[in-house]
């Protein structure tokens, strides 16, 4: 049994005596004893060493005590698995040489077997589960299938994605089989996270809100909602969408146990669109975190007060930058820790 079950005890909606915290990008980029593993090994060794992403996954919980750990673990591993060379290039970012642009190209990706190509990260949930003793749930993600179409067809990040979409909507047969083998891959990879010992999932759609309301629909959430449904029974799932505000209505329909909302919609709008019954999860902006630590502690308190503690799993709005100075990220968790209705 796991020993602080505050937040699977919020994924269920029930009443706690004070919110669950943790943050996005939790492990990694703003933590020292990060960078000091990032100096010796590379960004996919990380990721495929279950000893080094074990330990970045648990080095913030040793310092700050969140109410879960998540994962150490790249979207990008999906497409590695799927026969898509997939760099990381130090200053730049996720670069994929030979982008998709062609049915041809889409034939060429595979289904794979998770358990053989994505092995390592169920190594690395054993040996993170290890670490942690039960003290806190581990935490499973991947990425939204639009969103990795958006890496595989542009090759690289981008702030319009127009090539991403201008093959969605001059190709949307190709496309849509492209979003089918990521969304059937990412099912059977979130559902052997969850045999190998995760206690809950997410799904982060980074992506989502660079699509209009009605090509969100067909693009992006009826392949997210199929995950969903397939993982439903096995454990907790929060859907994530970045910017994706106008479809929280159709996302609180869902069976999801939590949705993640972003710093641009109001705790009382988030509220009202999904109907008051799901449990909501964010939402400070992350560059907020620059404030004074006394500044932070009082946004924090406000942000509970105005979402309930109830239903409610504090977050940021996306993930902690990497220049956030460790005293106001631990501002932001003791202020959780210390409130009190």
């Amino acid at each position: 049994m796991i020993k602080n079950d505050l937040y699977l005890r919020a994924l269920r909606g029930e009443t706690v005596e004070r919110p669950p915290v943790w943050m996005m990008r939790q492990a990694g980029r703003y933590l020292p004893e990060f960078q000091e593993i990032k100096e010796k090994y590379d960004f996919f060794t990380r990721c495929q060493t279950p000893e080094l992403a074990s330990e970045i996954t648990v080095q913030p919980i040793r310092r700050f005590g969140m109410d879960a750990a998540i994962l150490f673990s790249d979207i990008l591993v999906i497409p590695q698995a799927m026969n898509i060379e997939v760099q990381m290039k130090a200053d730049f970012g996720p670069y994929l040489p030979n982008p998709i642009n062609s049915q041809k190209g889409v034939d060429s990706v595979v289904v794979p077997d998770v358990n053989i190509e994505l092995d390592y990260v169920m190594q690395a949930i054993k040996a993170t589960k290890e670490l942690l003793n039960d003290e806190v749930p581990l935490i499973g993600f991947a990425g939204s299938p639009w969103t990795i179409l958006c890496y595989c067809v542009q090759g690289q990040g981008s702030k319009t994605y127009d090539k991403a979409k201008g093959f969605c909507f001059t190709n949307p047969a190709a496309a849509h089989q492209l979003l089918q083998k990521i969304t059937d891959t990412t099912i059977a990879y979130l559902k052997a996270k969850v045999a190998a010992g995760v206690d809950a999932v997410q799904i982060f759609d980074s992506w989502g809100g660079m699509l209009s309301p009605t090509d969100y629909q067909e693009f992006s959430w009826q392949y997210i909602n199929q995950i969903i449904e397939a993982l439903k029974n096995d454990a907790p799932v929060t859907a994530f969408g970045k910017g994706c505000w106008f479809a929280l209505p159709e996302m609180a329909r869902s069976n999801a146990s939590a949705l993640g909302v972003d710093w641009t919609i109001t705790a009382k709008n988030a509220r009202y669109l999904t109907g008051g019954s799901k449990t909501l999860q964010g939402n400070l902006d992350p560059a907020r975190l620059l404030s004074p630590p006394a500044e932070i502690k009082k946004m924090v308190t406000q942000m509970i007060n105005e979402f309930g503690k109830d239903k409610y799993i504090v977050n940021l709005g996306h993930g902690i930058l990497p220049n956030i100075p460790l005293d106001h990220a631990k501002a932001f968790i003791d202020a959780v820790k210390e409130y009190s209705a």
